[in-house]
């Protein structure tokens, strides 16, 4: 039976401002009221699930958080709670939330990221305060770990160590959270008995591997392989439960030196299919700035995506 797209990443600001052209200036400007919307939107259209990109951001020359915090100043927003406005609307709406503990340390680094112990110690007292001002909310499903390391064959083991590490802080802080990884290298992912064995050593309640179809690594004929594979190792590894991130856009230029603008909605079924009979969610990349209400009054992204929203909503069924 084919699925659903059920959940998408939600964020205040891309962390690129080339892949973010279209939205990131208009984000800045969002009212309590517009940041409520646009998780209303997200809900008309069928979403289950967010996915928070990242509660901070850091570059080379500047660092700001999305909260009030002693980590970093915060961010150049007219709203001063967005998260809390996320997860009050998320309570309204019946949306699950997996709130993220990055980036910590610069966002292109991760490597260095997830072996810093500065980068930890800031990540995990984040993690106590957005527990402490944001726990209350039904809707504060999880935590979503963002820096990544591409899967060369199998997960590294800097990167294994970093999801434990950050799980375990996580279910001390929060029991009963739920956590999430979303990596890449899918298409080069060997789902042998060294990789089952990585699956079985992660404590990570979901893997939303990236179709890597949006960023030209892969297709939609490719993609059903892949995740075929990924089943049958997740099925005997018995551990963390098998999602897909689908990447609804496409590049306006160059891949990753570019806007992002939303895909055709013929590649984003196909996309769908493909991975549909293995994988237990479809997550999509992603919500802000690619799939916008034509009447929205929180309207953000390239002017295709009121129709991309239009015929996410109609796949959905919601369109009555």
């Amino acid at each position: 039976m084919e699925k659903h797209i059920t959940g998408a990443w939600f964020e205040f600001r891309h962390h690129s401002p080339a892949e973010g052209k279209y939205w990131n200036d208009t984000c800045r400007t969002f009212t309590a009221a517009q940041w409520r919307e646009k998780v209303a939107e997200a809900a008309s259209w069928g979403l289950n699930y967010l996915v928070l990109m990242n509660t901070a951001i850091v570059y080379d020359d500047d660092e700001y958080c999305y909260f009030d915090t002693d980590i970093f100043p915060f961010a150049d927003m007219e709203c001063r709670n967005p998260i809390g406005e996320l997860l009050t609307a998320a309570d309204e709406h019946g949306i699950k939330v997996f709130v993220s503990c990055g980036f910590y340390g610069n966002w292109t680094r991760p490597a260095e990221n997830m072996k810093s112990g500065d980068v930890r110690e800031r990540a995990f007292r984040a993690m106590r305060q957005l527990w402490e001002k944001y726990g209350s909310h039904p809707s504060f499903y999880g935590w979503y770990f963002p820096d990544e390391t591409c899967i060369i064959g199998h997960f590294g083991k800097d990167f294994v160590k970093y999801v434990n590490a950050y799980c375990a802080e996580a279910r001390k802080i929060a029991p009963g959270t739920k956590t999430l990884i979303a990596p890449y290298g899918t298409k080069i992912a060997i789902p042998n008995g060294r990789f089952i064995k990585q699956l079985k050593e992660m404590d990570v309640d979901f893997i939303a591997y990236q179709d890597e179809v949006g960023v030209k690594k892969s297709t939609p004929k490719q993609t059903a392989r892949y995740y075929k594979r990924l089943k049958k190792a997740h099925d005997k590894a018995g551990k963390s439960k098998l999602w897909a991130d689908i990447e609804l856009f496409t590049f306006e230029g160059a891949v990753y030196r570019s806007a992002l603008v939303p895909a055709p909605i013929e590649r984003i079924k196909r996309q769908i299919e493909a991975v549909s009979p293995f994988v237990d969610e479809i997550l999509c990349y992603q919500h802000i700035g690619l799939v916008n209400a034509p009447d929205s009054s929180a309207f953000c992204g390239h002017p295709d995506s009121a129709k991309l929203y239009n015929a996410l909503r109609e796949m959905n069924g919601k369109s009555k």
